[in-house]
């Protein structure tokens, strides 16, 4: 993996952007994005009452914010992808 500052990678901005927006517990909100030689992964953790805001209806929301990130990826020549992590679970590094 690459040292590199999050706000500069690809999508990062704009999933923290959405995000901040989206959901009500701001404080619960954490974005971070790594990069290796795979691509882009930008991890989510929100409070457990705005994962559902975040998923949307069968899934639409974060399918479309998906969608988007793979736009931005495209245009950078940069594959990123969206890790949504439960509230409460750890993420393995």
């Amino acid at each position: 993996m690459t040292d590199v500052d999050q706000s500069s990678l690809p999508g990062y901005t704009f999933i923290k952007t959405i995000l901040e927006l989206l959901v009500e517990d701001k404080d619960q909100l954490i974005v971070e994005a790594k990069q290796d030689e795979l691509g882009i992964l930008i991890t989510v953790r929100v409070s457990e009452k705005d994962m559902g805001k975040l998923i949307g209806k069968s899934g639409q929301t974060i399918k479309s914010v998906r969608t988007l990130l793979r736009v931005i990826g495209g245009t950078a020549n940069q594959r990123v992808n969206l890790k949504v992590l439960e509230p409460g679970e750890q993420q393995s590094l």
